[in-house]
């Protein structure tokens, strides 16, 4: 929350990185001087991804693509085929269950 508040009414979850932020921009500028700034990039992209999430949405993203691709070049042999799922016997087998397992 851009208040500072979380949903609990205790400090949001990226209220520390603000607090960087704000330290930083403190200590590198003036009122008549902002050009430090640039040095508080860093900091300010930390707050940003507190917030939005974007590297780590772009990095999970790129591992269900890597584990998607693995998976594809690597068939399981022992898979069931459509047919043999009906309901995972976790309860009762059903007799439907029971012609196609055989038992």
């Amino acid at each position: 929350m851009s208040s500072g508040f979380g949903l609990n009414g205790g400090p949001s979850r990226c209220f520390p990185f603000w607090q960087e932020v704000l330290a930083c921009y403190v200590v590198n500028t003036t009122s008549d001087d902002d050009s430090g700034k640039r040095k508080c990039a860093p900091v300010l992209e930390d707050y940003y991804e507190c917030l939005h999430h974007k590297k780590e949405a772009t990095r999970v993203r790129a591992l269900q693509a890597a584990y998607r691709k693995a998976e594809a070049a690597h068939p399981r042999d022992d898979a069931p085929k459509a047919g043999q799922i009906r309901n995972l016997g976790l309860l009762d087998k059903g007799d439907d269950t029971k012609v196609v397992l055989g038992k």
